[in-house]
């Protein structure tokens, strides 16, 4: 094995497995030279294995993994349980390429704020302390003979840079491809310091590449030439774990290239290809691939197996555990890609292979309701995002069936090299928008402007504008296109969530449906169509106001069934806030009915007590006014605009001004939010419900009869005379029959406001002072509590006693032709 330095091109010689570099020293395998001294090879003993007996496994870890020497112990002590043979690929340390490239950037513009110097000395001292903590004596000393020989390179060729201020693409790759040799180095010298026989690699050897012919960033790997050089190096150096460079490789001409972004994930999955391995893992910080952005959804489910399209997709929309050139290699050769956890070695991660379990049908996941419905994810296997997007939209009659309008908008695109994410088209030619990266949008809508200059002027084409801040959710899923009503289900999720959509586009193959939403539903898009595919659970972010009987046994009730509801029917309740008129406390989910004692007790804020509750990482929110306050009730039309949905056995809202119950049914069209009201009339009982059931079948109403006050039938049939009345209503409060206040059970004005609720709903624009009201409250106690102890007088309860059996008991009615 052998230090090979400088730019790897001047003085080299092949002798055996020597090869040999002026300039600092560079691990090889076979022989190590420094200075031109030969010394032991790394390989040295090893048994010579035919090289077609191999079943290779590639294991790549990123920067992450080896971002600490606890981390770098931690990869030593994977690789000790893998079955050889092995090949190791490694990234740089976590930073340094990042480092390394602002590094060639200060040095070219001069920058003394961050200058050169300063920077190498940081990197010269992070490897030397993970030498330190990893390395014994003899081994650490020649690490860090050669760490400081090529940082001496770096130096001078920065120092090139800084005199001339410009730099090269070659330049800068070779110097960002050091921070590779070096984290290779220190696990080569690592595992060799705990007894295991590996050799090391350096794969500018064995890779070549080429730049593309074209636009595209991504390298050309020249397959012939790097498998005769691969055999020829495995060949010369028989060894059963190879722990080799990634993202690095050299072209034709032998100069140092890279892979570029995820290049050592590249560089596996080439290695796998070349190997015909068996498997190819990927060791990063996460479990694998999940539904979504775990994040961002919470309850996203690890995908254990998908297939190639489906992990691309998922990868190009944004799902960064794997880049979509990384399965380029594999997928040609059919080898499989796992997705691994260095912190949970055990863990079973990822899978990408020909074929995914949601392949089949029977295989997504699905949901047995009580009553027999089957809810199933439809073929569908997650969802990624794409953030800081802008829609480009060209829009004309002059567009209708000419052809090239779409070629002459890619090109503009393409001459100032912005890459188009998403294009739209309508049936009609009338109009069409493509999705750029957000920065990039109005440089993209004036070279779009500038292609459509003529027709502009001519009035062929009306307006290209750009609609920034926006985001790309994709649903992606292999089996999509032999299940039928996906697309449906998506949209309607989406505007229940109250989301709108931009623009959206499907491939043929159906295994991505894209659609373009605001950032700021960004979340709430991604979580509402997760859960509406039954990938996570039905999730409900509640805010409930009040705390008298109704409120507190919501509640216990809550608290007592969410765990049931969850399990049987996919449905998540949190309890995110609560609030009286003076206290409240947020939360992301109460747990206790015992909210008051607890030290996160606020003021209450009606406005925050609402932004808390109307989270937008989750997909749904409802606010449940259990009070009789006309305050509360006042701000409904804001929530409901702001697709917050609101249930409530509050009557003031539906029985106030005609213009405030209309606005109110504006607002929950105008954002798709719901206002439930079943408990405003019949308490518990489906009147609300039947009522419209019956106006949809094409029923007519004449009247509708009922005992509209629970309250006053309790309280005349307990009353006898044997203790004061007070005590009787006071009796019926305590045993939640009556409003928060007993005077509007008393005073008829609850009546009334049931009866303008019934005669609205069946389509009377009836006012509260259309019902002629008797009060039952004489005028003394009018204005003070009318549950106090003092006893109401026997000209009152006989008052009371005579208007109550006249007017109520003989039912109160809703009378069309009264309104009419």
């Amino acid at each position: 094995m052998a230090f090979v330095g400088g730019l790897g091109s001047v003085g080299r010689v092949r002798e055996g497995s020597l090869r040999v570099s002026r300039g600092v020293g560079v691990f090889r395998s076979g022989v190590r030279v420094c200075g031109g001294r030969a010394v032991m090879s790394a390989s040295e003993g090893a048994k010579e294995v035919a090289v077609d007996d191999r079943t290779w496994t590639v294991l790549k870890f990123g920067g992450t993994s080896l971002g600490l020497a606890e981390r770098f112990e931690q990869v030593a002590a994977i690789l000790e349980k893998q079955s050889t043979p092995i090949m190791v690929v490694v990234s740089a340390v976590g930073g340094v390429t990042s480092a390394l490239g602002k590094l060639v950037d200060a040095a070219q513009t001069r920058d003394n704020k961050d200058h050169y110097l300063e920077g190498i000395e940081e990197i010269r001292e992070l490897h030397e302390e993970l030498a330190h903590k990893l390395l014994p004596e003899d081994a650490r000393d020649t690490f860090l003979t050669s760490l400081a020989s090529s940082l001496r390179d770096v130096r001078d060729l920065l120092r090139a840079a800084w005199i001339a201020r410009s730099t090269s693409e070659r330049f800068r790759d070779f110097v960002l491809g050091q921070g590779e040799l070096w984290a290779a180095q220190l696990l080569w010298s690592l595992l060799r310091s705990r007894g295991r026989n590996c050799s090391w690699m350096d794969t500018r050897d064995v890779l070549v590449a080429r730049r593309s012919y074209g636009s595209s960033p991504q390298k050309i790997v020249d397959w012939d030439l790097s498998q005769k050089l691969l055999d020829e190096w495995r060949k010369s150096n028989p060894t059963e774990i190879i722990i080799a460079t990634g993202f690095i490789a050299r072209d034709s001409e032998s100069v140092p290239i890279t892979f570029g972004r995820n290049g050592s994930d590249f560089s596996a999955s080439v290695f796998g290809r070349l190997l015909n391995a068996k498997e190819v893992q990927i060791w990063t910080d996460v479990d694998g691939i999940y539904t979504a952005d775990p994040r961002v959804v919470q309850e996203a489910v690890l995908l254990e197996e998908l297939s190639y399209q489906e992990a691309a997709e998922l990868a190009y929309f944004g799902a960064s555990v794997l880049h979509p050139d990384t399965m380029a290699p594999t997928m040609e050769a059919n080898v499989p890609i796992s997705i691994k956890n260095t912190f949970k070695p055990l863990a079973r991660g990822t899978v990408v292979t020909n074929t995914s379990l949601g392949s089949s049908t029977s295989s997504s996941r699905k949901r047995v309701m009580p009553w027999g419905a089957i809810n199933d994810s439809k073929g569908v296997r997650g969802f990624s995002t794409v953030k800081d997007v802008a829609l480009v939209n060209v829009e004309g009659t002059g567009m209708i069936g000419v052809p090239g309008i779409a070629s002459r908008l890619f090109t503009a695109l393409y001459e100032k090299s912005i890459s188009c994410i998403l294009i739209a088209q309508a049936s009609s030619e009338y109009s069409i928008c493509a999705a750029v990266p957000g920065p990039q949008g109005e440089e993209a809508a004036a070279a779009v402007r500038k292609a459509f200059q003529i027709e502009l002027d001519e009035g062929l084409v009306s307006d290209v504008d750009v609609v920034s801040n926006l985001s790309i959710l994709a649903m992606v899923g292999e089996n999509m296109q032999r299940q039928p009503g996906v697309s449906s289900r998506l949209f309607r999720a989406l505007a229940n969530g109250g989301i709108s959509v931009r623009a959206m586009a499907q491939g043929s193959s159906e295994h991505n449906v894209s659609v373009v939403v605001d950032s700021k539903h960004e979340s709430r898009a991604l979580r509402t169509a997760h859960s509406a595919f039954y990938l996570s659970d039905q999730t409900l972010s509640i805010g409930i106001i009040g705390s008298g009987v109704v409120g507190s046994a919501l509640i216990r009730q809550i608290l007592h069934q969410r765990k049931s509801l969850k399990e049987r029917m996919g449905v998540d309740l949190r309890v995110t806030g609560l609030t009286t008129s003076k206290k409240m406390t947020l939360s992301a989910d109460i747990d206790t009915d015992d909210w008051l004692e607890t030290e996160r007790v606020l003021d209450a804020d009606l406005d925050a007590f609402a932004a808390h509750v109307n989270d937008p990482s989750l997909p749904n929110a409802v606010i449940v006014d259990c009070t009789a306050s006309e305050v509360v009730t006042e701000k409904y039309e804001e929530w409901l605009n702001k697709g917050i949905h609101i249930v409530t056995p509050n009557k003031k809202a539906n029985s106030g001004p005609y213009q405030t119950y209309l606005a109110l049914r504006q607002a929950m069209s105008s954002a798709n939010s719901h206002f439930f009201y079943e408990a405003n009339v019949g308490a518990g009982l489906p009147i609300i419900t039947t009522i419209r059931d019956q106006l949809h079948t094409g029923d007519d109403f004449l009247e509708i009869q009922g005992i509209f006050s629970g309250t006053l039938s309790y309280i005349f049939n307990e009353f006898d005379g044997s203790e004061p009345f007070s005590a009787v209503v006071t009796k019926a409060k305590n045993l939640g029959y009556t409003e928060p206040d007993p005077r509007d059970d008393l005073s008829g004005m609850d009546v009334a406001r049931k009866v303008v609720i019934c005669a609205r709903e069946i389509g009377i624009q009836a006012e509260l002072d259309d019902v002629p009201v008797a009060s039952l409250v004489p005028e003394e106690l009018q204005g003070s509590d009318v549950c106090a102890s003092a006893q109401l007088s026997a000209s009152a309860v006989v008052w009371m006693l005579m208007f109550f059996y006249a007017l109520v008991l003989s039912y109160a009615q809703v009378s069309i032709d009264e309104f009419m």
